[in-house]
């Protein structure tokens, strides 16, 4: 039986109802050299989460994926402490985020050892957290892999061809999504375990029908950018190309979420986190005012971030 790998431990598609696919709890996008990268105290995360993931709840999201692996501030004992104090599921990543965010020690490893690595969090826990990766994060550089990003690509493919965990990718582009998918099929790693993080930004939406139609997963997740003119239209974009998806026959291939959250570590007091239930209050109304039924709507919210991240 397939299951979603938790903060709160394994759970099956029959104990939750909707998920976000692609959110934040804690998050820290300097790089690692920076004075107090990555610093927080668990119970602060906990004050000013808390109520996000509690108004979630009552939106019907009953988990989150956490999108912050290594390189942007990833820290497991953090989302531990907030998935029990608030009793919301987490699923955390395995991996590594691109360059410059690459750590040195990353930059130096193997293949070998950074396969061994991403297999230990997948099979065991992440840094004695008592938190077992449930994915693989990962990012590609605008204009191509570099040399690390390819070599952390063929190990988190190792790793996800023997554990049966989905590879989600930071990919602006659709032409390095072709080439992470021409590498994945090298490693043994089949494109239904490969999640294109970020495909709204592609400007071309043939690019998306057409990594759909060779099984990947297309995720749209900057759902609510629009609040506040942060990125106009986004919203209307991907309502577009979810309709444009689903009538091609790939609504089964899509993934939606809102890259939203989150405590951010170099802001005082950790920011202020944008609220997680965009997607319910004011996206879901606009895909049923544009006549997707509800079993499609299920598929959307709840079957396929399931199919996607579950082994």
């Amino acid at each position: 039986m397939k299951h979603l790998i938790t903060t709160l431990g394994p759970m099956g598609s029959d104990r939750l109802e909707m998920i976000l696919p692609h959110e934040h709890v804690f998050v820290d996008l300097r790089t690692w050299d920076k004075p107090g990268y990555g610093d927080a105290d668990a119970a602060d995360v906990v004050a000013l989460m808390g109520p996000e993931l509690s108004r979630a709840r009552e939106a019907g999201f009953t988990a989150l994926v956490e999108c912050s692996p290594v390189g942007v501030g990833r820290r497991a004992d953090i989302l531990k402490a907030v998935s029990v104090a608030c009793g919301y599921p987490l699923v955390a990543p395995a991996g590594i985020y691109r360059e410059p965010w690459v750590p040195p020690w990353a930059h130096g490893a193997s293949e070998e050892a950074l396969y061994q690595w991403m297999l230990g969090e997948l099979t065991g826990d992440i840094e004695g957290s008592g938190v077992q990766a449930g994915f693989i994060k990962l990012s590609a550089g605008d204009d191509g892999l570099t040399l690390t990003e390819a070599k952390i690509l063929r190990a988190a493919a190792r790793a996800a061809a023997e554990t049966g965990a989905a590879i989600a990718s930071h990919t602006i582009r659709g032409r390095v999504v072709k080439e992470q998918l021409a590498i994945l099929a090298a490693c043994g790693c089949a494109p239904e375990r490969f999640i294109w993080v970020h495909a709204h930004v592609e400007p071309d939406a043939d690019l998306n029908l057409e990594i759909a139609r060779e099984g990947a997963w297309i995720e749209y997740d900057g759902i609510g950018s629009d609040e506040g003119e942060v990125a106009p239209h986004v919203d209307d974009e991907t309502l577009r190309r979810t309709l444009l998806l689903a009538e091609k026959g790939y609504a089964d291939r899509v993934l939606l979420s809102q890259d939203r959250g989150w405590y951010d570590p170099a802001q005082p007091g950790g920011g202020t986190p944008r609220p997680l239930s965009y997607l319910a209050e004011r996206f879901l109304p606009r895909l049923r005012q544009a006549g997707v039924d509800e079993p499609t709507i299920r598929k959307l919210t709840h079957d396929n971030p399931f199919d996607a991240f579950a082994r």
